[in-house]
């Protein structure tokens, strides 16, 4: 109990070492290497999962537990730019904080506590869910046996209902090139792109009863060559949180294009209906998690500390209180699916 004790207090001192470590997606074998180093001083057996050249996931079992039934995981990555770590008397700061550095220790302090309690839990930390998920697409063509995987994203210690989804659109316009003087000589690729935004944004999105409404983000306009040529080419990319199927989707947004431009469907991750564990506040997760490419881990319940709000901005933080109450939900949350061998309610 004494080591276990020490161990937590330096649970804030851990997740500053670990925030410190600049590992921005692409980039995260360093931290990577800080989370193995420490798991083996801790005595699990460790083993770097290779992704892509020197990228790598941490998988990570206690001594004689070579398939745990329940696994503990979350993502190493963050999004740019760095931000060191500092802190108050309430709060961490620094890129990662919340999302996920943070959740990485209080997942290795309830593994801890667990097994001191004779329970024994898997650890698996990923490379690449900011971007595309690499890591667990990797981690799923090498499952361990496990019944449940735990997933670790701010949720403010509430379990999802529900994770939607990610369809993202890249929308391609072409045109001719003209003299900005006489126009009708050229085809303006912008302004056929601007028909098609608009089209597009009057389409009736799905709504989920327990996840809401699907959302639609226009995040980024490119076209043009100068002020005086008319545009030939004009590209719109387009990002919608998804609360159901696409298939109905894609085919309206393809109509409401029409031949005014040409939309890409270039990335889709699914809409996720998630498990609960009785007498934990919940919540649903507007944003996508690794948790889709992880379907060989078994059953997954998606909660964690940190709140998604001020993850990926320049104030990033996560409460200590919340912290350390991670730590008793996920070993709480573990006991439960262990004890009652059951998948989590629906």
């Amino acid at each position: 109990m004494n080591i276990l004790y020490s161990y937590w207090m330096d649970l804030f001192a851990l997740t500053r070492r670990l925030i410190d470590i600049e590992s921005i997606t692409g980039n995260e074998a360093a931290v990577g290497h800080a989370i193995a180093s420490e798991l083996t001083r801790l005595g699990y057996k460790v083993e770097r999962m290779p992704v892509e050249g020197d990228r790598f996931n941490v998988w990570a079992t206690p001594p004689g537990t070579p398939r745990p039934e329940l696994v503990l995981s979350t993502h190493m990555d963050t999004v740019p730019p760095f931000l060191p770590s500092s802190e108050t008397a309430d709060r961490m700061y620094g890129r990662g904080s919340c999302d996920a550095k943070g959740i990485i220790v209080a997942q290795i302090a309830a593994a801890e506590k667990l097994k001191a309690q004779g329970i024994h839990v898997g650890l698996l930390y990923l490379v690449g869910e900011e971007r595309d998920s690499q890591g667990a697409q990797i981690a799923n063509e090498h499952p361990r046996g496990s019944r449940f995987i735990i997933n670790g994203e701010p949720t403010e210690n509430r379990i999802a209902l529900a994770s939607k989804g990610t369809l993202r659109i890249e929308l391609v316009a072409n045109g001719k090139m003209a003299h900005s003087a006489y126009p009708e000589l050229g085809e303006s690729a912008i302004e056929k792109l601007l028909d098609a935004l608009e089209n597009i944004r009057k389409v009736k999105l799905p709504v989920h009863p327990k996840a809401g409404p699907s959302t639609m983000n226009i995040g980024l306009i490119e076209g043009g060559r100068a002020p005086n040529v008319i545009p030939d080419h004009a590209v719109a990319h387009l990002l919608i949180r998804l609360v159901g199927p696409t298939d109905e989707l894609r085919q309206q947004i393809t109509a409401a294009a029409g031949n005014k431009a040409k939309p890409h469907f270039i990335l889709e991750i699914p809409f996720m209906e998630l498990g609960t564990v009785p007498g934990i506040a919940t919540m649903v997760a507007a944003f996508t998690t690794d948790i889709p490419a992880l379907t060989n881990w078994g059953t997954p319940v998606l909660i964690g500390p940190g709140s998604i709000h001020v993850a990926h901005t320049e104030g990033e933080y996560i409460e200590k209180k919340q912290l350390l109450e991670a730590v008793d939900l996920y070993a709480t949350i573990a006991r439960h699916l262990l004890g009652n061998g059951a998948s989590p309610h629906a």
